[in-house]
């Protein structure tokens, strides 16, 4: 654990009634952490530009609010605000105006109540200290959190950082310098130097006046990648964390795997804890995992998520010839069975789909695509075990380089990404991707919650929103801390 220079003198504890303001919300696993946990929270603002995202806290949280606060909006109106407001299709960039205009009167004006119901500030960029509706600080303790994005940051993307003024994604993280500048009043103000020439590599001269606390959040929580203290951005991380001290925030740090706190998955996340005033606070410690993977898969699941063919009915004299060999079976070969005589590679945008061809008393039939096939030699040839997990993708390359994701930590899922569906799981000596339901199991979403995020989402919709959140049970322990 990391502490800032001066450490508190007084554990912070949380002895008001909580205000949640959650930026980059997501479906606001923030939120999930502290009703599980039976605080006394309220949703007070939210932040989120992607549509499908508000759709999801929309089910999430305020699922019994079906106003339409579109009435007596024209349909130019509603168009123009949520242009104004700034909503994104692809969660990289505002929506066009004639972009909006597609989606349609009706797809608009549900849009545009979703964003009323849930109290959502939508685009940070266009945020001001206002829109926060921080008062009564006596009264109330206001938890702001900030997931900003890590696409710039993690190991897979394209290392881009969040240096201030980058224009970066997870550049967005100065957009929060910015209102909690707004709320303290500790606006920068930039003066010309008195010889240019002299002072010719610092063109401004940056003062600021003393921040008013009184208006500040009393608690912030960061959550990123593991990348933001990296070597390549903990330049910028400092910077942010003298700006926060500045502010008279004390800051604690730490790295934090969800197998250490509950759930079966081999998640590291950096979290930090900035508590305003003369406080300190302390990490929980890890607690021994009692779940294991194969405990949150569900017992059923639809044809369509298997990779591979039933066994019984791919391999031919499996009753007779297959025999139990260690953790896995291997089957006798198949008589009679053509050989596999080339692969047909189609390219449809950037999707690859890849067939193999098996030849039959002289006939050419496509039969499966390459992905199941190379499914079923990994239960063939004895690769795999009950509940291993494999990383497969549309890409034939990679599909050819198939691997056990997990073989060192078996009893946990790998981390969950915004493509969770390229993570399957051998169940029954077959490989099936793993459910919607399951990534958000291993998200820490309890069932009923998940439901009511999925009714409005497509199965492609809900892995992304698995894999982009925060594992609940990791939140509840850093919470608990302060309860």
């Amino acid at each position: 654990m990391q502490i800032t220079m001066f450490d508190g003198t007084k554990r912070f504890k949380i002895d008001k009634p909580i205000r949640l303001i959650s930026l980059f919300s997501g479906y606001d696993s923030q939120f999930f952490s502290l009703k599980y946990l039976g605080a006394n929270v309220k949703s007070w603002r939210t932040c989120e530009w992607a549509i499908k995202s508000i759709q999801a806290l929309k089910d999430a949280h305020f699922k019994d609010d079906n106003t339409d606060y579109s009435q007596g909006l024209s349909d130019w109106g509603i168009f123009e605000q949520l242009y104004k407001c700034g909503i994104s299709a692809n969660y990289n960039e505002p929506m066009t105006y004639e972009q909006i205009k597609r989606l349609g009167i009706v797809k608009a004006r549900q849009i545009f109540s979703n964003i009323i119901a849930t109290r959502n500030m939508v685009n940070i960029q266009q945020v001001h200290a206002e829109d926060l509706g921080i008062e009564e600080t006596d009264k109330y303790c206001y938890v702001m959190t900030y997931s900003f994005p890590c696409q710039d940051l993690s190991l897979a993307g394209k290392g881009a950082g969040m240096e201030k003024g980058s224009g970066t994604r997870s550049g967005m993280l100065w957009e929060v310098e910015r209102i909690l500048d707004e709320l303290s009043g500790y606006i920068p103000h930039r003066h010309k130097p008195i010889n240019p020439r002299i002072h010719s590599m610092t063109p401004y001269v940056d003062w600021y006046q003393k921040a008013d606390t009184t208006k500040l959040p009393q608690v912030l929580l960061m959550e990123n990648v593991p990348e933001v203290i990296g070597t390549n951005n903990i330049k910028h991380f400092a910077k942010w964390l003298e700006k926060l001290e500045s502010l008279g925030y004390h800051c604690y740090w730490q790295v934090l795997n969800a197998k250490d706190y509950g759930v079966p998955q081999n998640r590291e996340r950096c979290f930090m804890v900035s508590v305003l005033g003369d406080y300190y606070y302390e990490f929980p410690r890890p607690i021994k995992l009692e779940h294991r993977l194969k405990d949150l898969l569900e017992d059923e699941v639809d044809e369509k998520y298997y990779l591979s063919d039933r066994i019984v009915n791919y391999y031919q004299n499996h009753s007779k010839d297959a025999e139990k060999q260690g953790n896995g079976f291997r089957f006798a070969p198949i008589e009679n069975c053509d050989v596999v005589a080339k692969t047909i590679t189609t390219r449809a945008g950037s999707r690859m789909d890849d067939n193999f061809i098996k030849i039959t008393n002289g006939k050419t039939k496509v039969i499966k695509n390459l992905k199941t096939k190379l499914c079923n030699e990994l239960i063939k040839s004895n690769r795999v075990q009950e509940y291993d997990v494999i990383r497969h993708s549309y890409s034939t390359s990679r599909m050819e380089n198939m691997y056990i994701q997990n073989q060192t930590n078996h009893d946990c899922s790998p981390t969950l990404d915004t493509r969770c569906d390229c993570l399957g799981v051998v169940k029954d000596y077959r490989i099936r991707k793993l459910t919607p339901k399951e990534c958000f199991r291993l998200m820490g979403v309890k069932d009923q919650d998940f439901e009511n995020i999925a009714q409005n989402q497509s199965n492609a919709s809900l892995y992304h929103l698995a894999g982009d959140s925060i594992v609940v049970d990791v939140l509840m322990e850093i919470f608990k801390q302060m309860l």
